[in-house]
C-alpha cells in the first residue's frame, strides 16, 4: 500500500510495552508463533500510533519533552575494516566480509540482552558497487547466502528483518528473499533488524523529496504545510526511530552517506577495531560509554534551565 504523505509519521508496534525478563531470553523452538512473539497482539492486527521522531508516542502534551532512556534503543552501524582485516592477514578481502558476518550474528544476537530494540546494518551502499567486479560479485553472493540461511536464527531469536536501500538494481533471487523473510518475521518484536542494501542517504533523500513534491503538485498538500515530519515519512526508515547513537568499526571517522537526516541529533562513536574482530564484549563496552553522555537535543545540561531566566532562554530560542 503506498504511504500516505498527508497523515501523520505513523509507526507499526508489534508490541505495545518493553519487552519484559522473559523476552531476553531466545525460545529454543525456531517455530514461533504470533501470539508467542508478540502477546499483546490482537485479532484485529497490529496497532498503528503516531510517534515523534524517536520513535516514542506522541505526548498528549505536545510541549511536553519525552523522557530519555539512559541505553541505546536504536544503534546503527556502519560495519567497517572487512577488507583490511583480512589484507592484514594475508588473506582474499571477502574472507574478511565472511568473517564479518559471523561478528554480525554475534552482535545481533546479544542486542537485545544490551537493551537495544533495533539495530541497522551498512550492509551495501550505492557506492559499493565501484569496488572491482570480482570483489561485488563475491559480496552479493555472501549476501544470498545470508539470506538462506539466516530464516530458522532469525526466527529462533525472536527477530523482525527489514531491509532498506533501493532493490531495482538487485538480482531477482535476492530481492524474492528479502521480500520473504520480511513477510516470515513481521511479527516478531524482541528485536528489529533493518538492513541497508543499496543504501545511500542522499538517493533516499532525494527520493523522499520527490514523494513530497507529487503530494504538493497533486493538491493533496498544501506547500506551507510541508514539514519535517512530511519528509520522514516518505523515507525508507518511516517506521523506525531514530539511532540514538552510530557507532563505525575500524576507526574511520565518517558517515560515508549513511542515514544523514536520521542521525542529526544521534551520538557518534568510533572504534578502531576492525569488524571481523567487533564482539558483543565491545559493543557493551560501547553501550556503556554511550549511557554516560547527556544528550540535549539542542538544549540545555540537566539542572542548568532552571538557573537561566525565563526571558534569556526565550531569546536564545
Amino acid at each position: 500500500m503506498e504511504r500516505d504523505l498527508l497523515s501523520e509519521r505513523m509507526a507499526l508496534r508489534d508490541c505495545e510495552a518493553e519487552p519484559g525478563p522473559e523476552a531476553d531470553a531466545a525460545p529454543s523452538d525456531a517455530r514461533v508463533s504470533v501470539a508467542a512473539a508478540c502477546p499483546s497482539a490482537s485479532a484485529a492486527g497490529p496497532r498503528w500510533v503516531p510517534v515523534d521522531r524517536n520513535g516514542r508516542e506522541a505526548a498528549a502534551d505536545p510541549g511536553a519533552r519525552p523522557s530519555e532512556p539512559s541505553h541505546a534503543r536504536h544503534v546503527a552501524l556502519i560495519m567497517d575494516g572487512n577488507g583490511r582485516w583480512a589484507e592484514a592477514r594475508g588473506l582474499p578481502r571477502l574472507e574478511g566480509h565472511r568473517q564479518g558476518v559471523e561478528a554480525l550474528r554475534a552482535v545481533v544476537r546479544a542486542a537485545p540482552s544490551l537493551g537495544v530494540r533495533y539495530l541497522t546494518l551498512y550492509a551495501f551502499s550505492t557506492e559499493n558497487w565501484s569496488r572491482p567486479l570480482d570483489e561485488v560479485a563475491g559480496l552479493m553472493d555472501l549476501l544470498r547466502r545470508y539470506l538462506m540461511s539466516e530464516a530458522d536464527e532469525l526466527m529462533r531469536e525472536r527477530v523482525r528483518i527489514r531491509f532498506i536501500g533501493d532493490r531495482s538494481p538487485l538480482a531477482s533471487d535476492i530481492v524474492e528473499r528479502m521480500d520473504f523473510l520480511e513477510r516470515l518475521t513481521s511479527q516478531n518484536s524482541r528485536l528489529t533488524v533493518a538492513m541497508a542494501v543499496n543504501y545511500g542517504a542522499r538517493a533516499e533523500l532525494t527520493a523522499a523529496v520527490r514523494r513530497v513534491a507529487e503530494a504538493v503538485a497533486s493538491g493533496r498538500l498544501a506547500p506551507d504545510a510541508v514539514s519535517e515530519d512530511h519528509l520522514s515519512a516518505a523515507l525508507d526508515t518511516a517506521e523506525l526511530p531514530d539511532p540514538d547513537l552510530v557507532l563505525r568499526t575500524s576507526g574511520e571517522q565518517r558517515l560515508s552517506n549513511f542515514l544523514l537526516w536520521q542521525a542529526a541529533y544521534a551520538e557518534l562513536m568510533f572504534t578502531p577495531e576492525p569488524w571481523p574482530d567487533f564482539t558483543p564484549e565491545l559493543f557493551a563496552r560501547a553501550l556503556n560509554r554511550f549511557a554516560s553522555r547527556e544528550r540535549r537535543f539542542g538544549g540545555l545540561a540537566q539542572g542548568l534551565e532552571a538557573r537561566v531566566p525565563a526571558r534569556a532562554r526565550s531569546e536564545s530560542a
